[in-house]
């Protein structure tokens, strides 16, 4: 295979194959410019100071998508065949055409408000070619399989009269469909679409300024010198560059064909076999979109669907995440054991006290650092007042000059992988100096999302403003500091400054399709009840039992997100799946957090990108790898695996997101007990740990992790964690609960499609004050009736109402922590049988 061809995969999938020259490439980089310029503006505090050019969110939302299409059939061609260095003239005008269907919702939005139920026929003309156009464009830019599923889902909302009688619905007419889709916010313009608008955009835009700044070649190199010399190290390197860079990164293609490129050759040339070299790879860059902050821009629709905070998304998916990566680093080890490989030979070994010494000042600084910089500006803020912002710019600038100052003392880091290069890491000390200037963006969004709690899309604007000041700056204050024409630096800083804002815009192309096309999913689920057919369908298949339907539910999730880009696949499956894993195991009587259930089908979505026969992350790693891609990717899938037992995990353990986390050594038992857990898994998966397993002692470490995991399996059914109380009590126990505490209650009643429901829900309550009080802040308002509790009212959009109550439900129940011995009493028994397998492991490696 071409060594171009990762690149060219990762290129057909992200940003379009088309590079034309002439007048038809300049206006494709001016338009992708101009959306880049378009989505900073608004997402700037200056239009609203100005009162100039303020878009609400609907019309941002149309311009974002007119952007979208347009590059959309100027950058993809219509079939693979087609030429890739010029854009026909017929592109040109489908683009404008569909570019006119999504702007018209801007260019009539008055008209369009006024008589908004009563289309006419040039409003349904505009709906339908729109739709039209927009599946020609999802085909065109992301494949067939988004297409299809769109065009099923369509067929459906119109054929429901003649659909068998399981799935059966009235049907809806044109204009009802056309009107729903396009004209309103309830299909393609829908909160997906105002995702991807609003705080997405300004995220791949930042990750590709970021990348072209060099940035992902100094988290490349850095991770070699780190890791790299350890056994198996350049494996080891791989995760952890992965990991990097899929912390900006909003694919996992673009990251196997980024990291890949450095990380597979060094793989193969330490002993790794192609195939598992290209699918450590994969699976360290399909696990980079599990892992926050940007976790493939579906942290931001996370947001939207569950209803909760940014950092909220952040705090639960960190420890799956990290763990996951643990793992793999874990197997990669192990692998590396199995076949006596060695790492990379470093210039200088330094002593084990030298590394010690080192690990604990750079922690300590690093501590020291943090503590200064954030009572610091506190501190700034206080003295300073309304003036604070200009010392802080001024701090800020000062640092980037040090930091600048200090890279331009390291040598020229240029770094080769090829077969005659000698093996070798990069020193470490020259490598971290030369690029920690690139974390300064990255430190002013996580402060600006974290300590100044602004939305994640003021976030990433003023990161990404820093980042373009970066851009521009570094190579000619670089060329000055080691006493080198400035100008020819300049120049080249402005050409890179405007390639990452047409980079930025065409990696987005796809992003911008997929959640406007799977907007129509979204609006044909409100539109038609499949929803409800799916929780029957998936319940009927189970047998009604809550982890045959969850083993269901993971499949067809895997099969909906096979050849969909990453925003898109948490879209779909979030959309049809996460209601049924909620339905289900209510039905059942089992309490799950709904960001757990999210997470869940994310997590599946996700690992579609490395299941063959479509796992287009494998194909990325096997071109580069030169291996079979389907063995590349059943490979690939075995590594996670690991990741694939998590979602099962924290759908019954709710502490491994971090839930009902109640003091430190609270946290530090969950986190050890994981992190444990994970790595005996591993050990278990790969059949080696202190040495080769045998079946029992495999069989062992899966039962040992499964208690370590999961206590509460073995020790619910002996000391029940919860006791029941009558419902009378509900005032007196939402007094009582702890602030930001959530009261859990049986419910029943009748839906208004007549069907009767039993389930259990949490309700979240706010800060401590009365039990009514609370209630109501939580949208309940009760009335007892003949010695039953009653919902007299539901508030709309409180949190009762999303968790599907209605007027006229029964509280049958409350359930409260029953006093029990801790259930971690648990990991006794299952640390004395991990104790027999070291101890049967260590008799049999030392005979």
């Amino acid at each position: 295979m071409h060594s171009d061809q990762p690149r060219q995969i990762a290129a057909d999938v992200e940003s379009g194959p088309r590079h034309p020259a002439g007048l038809a490439g300049r206006v494709l980089g001016l338009l992708a410019l101009a959306w880049s310029l378009f989505q900073l503006w608004y997402a700037s505090p200056l239009a609203f100071q100005l009162g100039f050019g303020v878009f609400n969110d609907t019309q941002a939302r149309a311009v974002h998508l007119a952007f979208a299409l347009l590059l959309a059939f100027a950058a993809f061609p219509a079939r693979r065949s087609a030429p890739r260095d010029r854009v026909p003239l017929l592109a040109w005008l489908l683009g404008a055409l569909a570019a006119f269907c999504a702007a018209y919702i801007l260019i009539f939005y008055d008209q369009l408000a006024q008589r908004s139920g009563a289309p006419t026929g040039l409003d349904l003309v505009v709906a339908l070619s729109g739709l039209l156009l927009l599946l020609e464009a999802s085909r065109r830019a992301l494949g067939p399989p988004l297409m299809i599923v769109a065009l099923v889902f369509l067929t459906y909302t119109f054929a429901g009269p003649w659909m068998p009688d399981v799935i059966a619905h009235k049907g809806q007419s044109l204009s009802k469909v056309m009107s729903h889709q396009w004209l309103t916010t309830e299909g393609v313009f829908g909160v997906a679409l105002g995702v991807s608008t609003g705080f997405v955009f300004l995220f791949v835009l930042f990750g590709a300024l970021l990348e072209k700044a060099g940035a992902g070649q100094y988290f490349i190199q850095l991770s070699f010198a780190l890791l790299g010399h350890l056994r198996g190290g350049p494996a080891k390197a791989a995760v952890l560059a992965s990991a990097s860079t899929g912390l900006i990164s909003g694919s996992s293609i673009a990251n196997v064909a980024t990291t890949g490129t450095f990380t597979i050759p060094l793989m193969k040339r330490v002993g790794f076999p192609a195939s598992k070299a290209g699918a450590v790879e994969v699976a360290s860059s399909t696990n980079g979109q599990l892992t926050p902050p940007v976790m493939g821009a579906a942290a931001f629709l996370m947001i939207e669907y569950v209803g909760i905070s940014y950092l909220e998304v952040m705090k639960h998916a960190i420890l799956p995440a990290l763990i996951s990566y643990i793992g793999l680093i874990y197997i990669v080890h192990l692998e590396a054991l199995k076949a006596g490989m060695q790492g990379l030979p470093r210039r200088h070994r330094p002593s084990a006290a030298q590394r010690l010494l080192h690990l604990v000042g750079s922690l300590l600084g690093l501590c020291l650092l943090g503590l200064l910089v954030y009572f610091g500006v506190g501190w700034i803020k206080q003295l300073a007042g309304d003036g604070a912002i200009y010392w802080l710019i001024g701090l800020l600038l000062l640092a980037y000059l040090g930091l600048l100052y200090h890279a331009s003392q390291q040598a020229d880091l240029a770094w080769d992988v090829s077969d005659s290069a000698p093996l070798q890491t990069p020193e470490l000390g020259p490598t971290l100096r030369s690029g920690l200037h690139f974390l300064l963006p990255l430190v002013v969004l996580m402060w600006c999302l974290i300590v100044e709690r602004f939305s994640p899309g003021l976030s990433a604007f003023w990161a990404t403003l820093l980042m373009l000041f970066i851009l521009l700056s570094q190579a000619p204050l670089l060329a000055l500091l080691r006493r080198q024409p400035p100008l020819p630096a300049a120049r080249q800083a402005l050409a890179d400054c405007h390639e990452g804002l047409v980079s930025g815009a065409r990696n987005m192309i796809g992003i911008g399709v997929a959640t406007a096309a799977a907007g129509i999913i979204v609006g044909t689920i409100t539109l038609t009840g499949i929803g409800q057919v799916m929780i029957e369908f998936v319940e009927f298949l189970s047998a009604g039992h809550l982890l045959l339907a969850l083993v269901l539910t993971a499949l067809i999730c895997i099969i909906l997100g096979m050849g969909l880009p990453t925003t898109a696949n948490y879209i779909v499956v979030s959309s049809l799946m996460a209601p049924v894993v909620l339905a289900l195991a209510a039905n059942e009587g089992v309490v799950v957090s709904l960001i757990a259930v999210h997470l869940f089908v994310f997590y599946f979505g996700i690992l579609a990108d490395d299941t063959p026969p479509v796992g287009l992350a494998a194909f990325a790693a096997a071109a580069i790898a030169k291996s079979d891609p389907i063995a590349t990717g059943v490979q690939g899938f075995m590594y996670d695996i690991r990741t694939a037992i998590l979602p099962f995990m924290f759908i019954f353990n709710a502490e491994l997101l971090l839930i009902g986390i109640h003091s430190l050594w609270h946290l530090s038992l969950v986190v050890l007990s994981a992190t444990a857990a994970m790595l005996l898994f591993a050990a278990a998966t790969q059949g080696y740990w202190l040495t080769r397993s045998r079946w029992w002692e495999s069989l062992t470490l899966l039962l040992v992790a499964f208690t370590l995991f999961r206590p509460g399996f073995w020790w619910d059914p002996i000391y029940p964690p919860m006791q029941t109380l009558p419902a009378s009590q509900i005032l007196e126990q939402a007094a009582q609960a702890p602030d930001q505490a959530k009261l859990r209650l049986q419910v029943e009643g009748e839906t208004l499609e007549g069907d009767w429901l039993q389930r259990r829900l949490l309700l979240p309550l706010g800060p401590v004050q009365g039990g009514e009080q609370r209630l109501r802040q939580a949208g309940l308002e009760l009335r007892e009736e003949g010695g039953r509790v009653l919902v007299d009212t539901v508030i709309f959009g409180s949190p009762a109402e999303r968790l599907g109550i209605d007027f006229d439900w029964q509280i049958t129940a409350l359930e409260v922590a029953a006093e029990r011995p801790p259930k971690y009493l648990m990991f006794l028994p299952a640390l004395a049988l991990l104790g027999l397998v070291a101890w049967a492991q260590r008799r049999r490696r030392g005979g």
